[in-house]
């Protein structure tokens, strides 16, 4: 099961993917942990996300320790899930609004670095840490 969990390609270019979704992830829970009233809590409130309290700490941790992880190249496609999961709630309940207000064009504008890191979260999914990552030294040992 680690073993399948850990399985990467040996593509040195993947590096590039986990800085990208690794540093945006890291510096938005940052983000969220510093400035709490305003991207953490506050902003959860403001979008109507129940319990803003806990779940704008919460979701800030996990995207610093996901963050961190996919950086590392640890537990890669592990890391990824739930940074799928958060960005799809949140094109759910900060996207939709700008759909319905603005049209299409808009949403496309305001959504596209969800829109990256999304995509670069499944293809992290899907491929792995690569050749410079923790999971591939992990399995080169094995």
């Amino acid at each position: 099961m680690l073993r399948r969990l850990l399985q990467t390609t040996s593509d040195k270019s993947i590096i590039l993917i986990r800085l990208l979704v690794g540093c945006v992830f890291l510096s938005e829970g940052i983000q969220k942990i510093l400035f709490n009233e305003i991207l953490g809590a506050g902003r959860f409130q403001e979008i109507g996300i129940p319990a803003p309290h806990f779940w704008g700490p919460f979701v800030g941790k996990v995207e610093i320790c996901c963050g961190i992880l996919i950086l590392i190249g640890l537990l890669t496609r592990l890391a990824s899930i739930p940074l799928i999961v958060i960005i799809l709630v949140a094109l759910a309940t900060t996207k939709f609004d700008i759909y319905l207000d603005k049209g299409f064009w808009e949403l496309l504008h305001a959504s596209r670095t969800d829109w990256s890191m999304l995509l670069g979260s499944i293809f992290l999914f899907i491929k792995g840490g690569g050749y410079f990552s923790l999971d591939e030294d992990i399995l080169k040992r094995k």
